[in-house]
């Protein structure tokens, strides 16, 4: 089994920019397809995006695309999300999580694993 930790949350202005790490424990990051989701206070958990085992393959939702990117560091057991360009309407609790499944997948029920979340918060 593996745990999640997430870091790197925080407030910014819109138009900022952050950077968030999940770091992993137990097992190898490796061993899994790993995604991001976000839960904003109200709303219901949704997709961020997402990144195969290897890192070769990404996926994202429609509201971050061009804006977000995230990356893996295997050797790290540390998976990243760059945030550029944020909006008020990025303010949510971010989370990782990790898949068994080989495909990005953008529903939070393909993931097993999930941290304890990170609170990004972006100010007008």
């Amino acid at each position: 089994q593996v745990q999640l930790g997430e870091s790197g949350g925080g407030m910014v202005q819109a138009g900022g920019s952050l950077s968030l790490s999940c770091v992993a424990s137990g097992r190898p990051l490796s061993t899994y397809t790993m995604g991001w989701f976000r839960q904003a206070p109200g709303q219901e958990r949704e997709f961020v995006g997402a990144i195969t085992q290897s890192g070769a393959t990404t996926n994202y939702a429609a509201s971050v695309r061009g804006r977000f990117l995230i990356s893996r560091d295997n050797a790290k057991n540390t998976m990243y999300l760059q945030m550029t360009t944020l909006k008020p309407e990025d303010t949510a609790v971010y989370y990782c999580a990790a898949s068994p499944f080989t495909t990005p997948l953008p529903y939070h029920g393909g993931y097993d694993y999930w941290g304890q979340g990170t609170q990004v918060t972006v100010s007008s």
